[in-house]
C-alpha cells in the first residue's frame, strides 16, 4: 500500500477550494489522485474549466472528471458569485490550459474505479455539494468497503449556518445526497463550520506568501483578496475562513483537530433545510431512529493557528 495519502477532491472551484487544491497537490505527503466537478460555487462547466487550469499549477497534472450540474431532488440555488466572483476566482479571470478536457468518464464512474482499483488507499474530500459522492454510492454501492475514509467540507452542529440559521452551504445546496452520503456505512469525519470558522487567514499572511511563491502564491494572494472582503463586509472577519483547505489538513494532520463520534442526519424540508443533526454516540434518545450509526467523527475544536501554518509552510514550496 502507498505510504501517501491517497486523495480524490470533489470541487466546485471557488476561492478556498483552489487553495486546498494547491495545498495537497504540493504537499509531500499526498498522491492527489484526481479532482472531481460539481455544481455549487458556479456551475459546473465553469468549474471544470477553473480545475483545469489549477492543474497547470501543480508539479504535474491530474485528471479531472466532470460531474453533476444540479442536485439530486430539489430545484437548484443561485449561484453565489458574490462570494467567489462571477468565474468562481473573484475578479480574475482565467483559461484552462491548451488542450485541457476532463476525462470521459463522469466523476461518480471517475470514484467508482479509483476506489475499486485500489481498495482500502484512496480518501474521498468532498468540498462541495455531495450530489457525486451520492451518485458513486448508487451506481456502486460496495465502494463503502472499499474506501479509506471519506473527509467532508460541510455541516455544522454548534455553530449556526452561514446559509441560514442552521444551515451550510455544501449540505443545503443538495440536502439529499447529503444524507445518502452520511447514511451510508463508510467511515466519514465531518469538518464544519464548528471548526472552519475558527481558521480565519489574514490577507497578510497571502501577501506574503505571494513573495516566496510568486506563480502558486501570486495567484492565490490574488483571489483570495475577492473571497476576504466578502468575510470583512458579512461576518467581520479580519481575512478569510479557510473551510475547504483546513479539510485537506484533517487529513494530513488529525492531531489539529478534537472529533467526537455519532450519527448526522440531514434536514430534507422546510426552513430548516440542509441542517445537519448530530446524535452523539453513547447517548440514549427517546426519539426513534437515533442512535442507529455511529460512523461519523465530528470535528468539533481546532488549532486554529496550527492549521494556518500548516497551509502557509506547505504551500512555500510551490513556485
Amino acid at each position: 500500500m502507498s505510504q501517501k495519502h491517497r486523495i480524490i477532491i470533489d470541487t466546485d472551484p471557488g476561492v478556498d477550494d483552489a487553495v486546498a487544491i494547491l495545498l495537497a497537490a504540493w504537499h509531500p505527503d499526498v498522491e492527489l489522485v484526481g479532482l472531481t466537478t460539481v455544481f455549487g460555487n458556479l456551475a459546473v462547466e465553469q468549474g471544470t474549466l477553473n480545475a483545469g487550469y489549477l492543474t497547470s499549477l501543480m508539479p504535474a497534472p491530474v485528471p479531472v472528471a466532470q460531474g453533476a450540474a444540479t442536485p439530486l431532488v430539489i430545484t437548484p440555488h443561485a449561484f453565489p458569485d458574490f462570494v467567489h466572483g462571477k468565474f468562481g476566482f473573484g475578479d480574475l479571470h482565467t483559461e484552462a490550459p491548451a488542450g485541457f478536457a476532463p476525462v470521459k468518464d463522469s466523476a461518480a464512474q471517475f470514484i467508482v474505479d479509483q476506489i475499486m482499483a485500489a481498495p482500502g488507499e484512496i480518501t474521498l474530500v468532498p468540498v462541495a455539494p455531495l450530489t457525486n459522492i451520492a451518485m458513486a454510492l448508487r451506481l456502486c454501492p460496495e465502494i463503502t468497503k472499499h474506501v479509506k475514509n471519506v473527509v467532508i467540507m460541510g455541516g455544522s452542529v454548534h455553530r449556526g449556518g452561514n446559509v441560514s440559521p442552521v444551515a451550510e452551504a455544501n449540505i443545503w445546496n443538495d440536502p439529499h445526497a447529503a444524507q445518502m452520503v452520511f447514511a451510508a456505512d463508510w467511515p466519514i469525519t465531518m469538518v464544519g463550520l464548528d471548526v472552519t470558522h475558527h481558521t480565519i487567514m489574514p490577507e497578510s499572511r497571502m501577501a506574503a506568501l505571494r513573495e516566496v511563491s510568486p506563480k502558486v502564491g501570486g495567484f492565490l494572494a490574488e483571489i483570495t483578496r475577492f473571497y476576504a472582503n466578502f468575510y470583512r463586509n458579512t461576518a467581520g472577519f479580519d481575512g478569510f475562513s479557510v473551510h475547504d483547505p483546513a479539510t485537506v489538513v484533517q487529513v494530513l494532520r488529525p492531531d489539529l483537530f478534537t472529533t467526537r463520534k455519532g450519527q448526522i442526519d440531514v434536514v430534507l424540508d422546510g426552513p430548516a433545510i440542509g441542517q445537519t443533526v448530530f446524535a452523539v454516540d453513547g447517548v440514549g434518545y427517546a426519539e426513534p431512529g437515533f442512535g442507529l450509526r455511529r460512523n461519523v467523527d465530528v470535528c468539533l475544536q481546532v488549532n486554529g493557528d496550527g492549521v494556518l501554518d500548516f497551509i502557509e509552510t506547505t504551500l512555500r514550496r510551490a513556485p
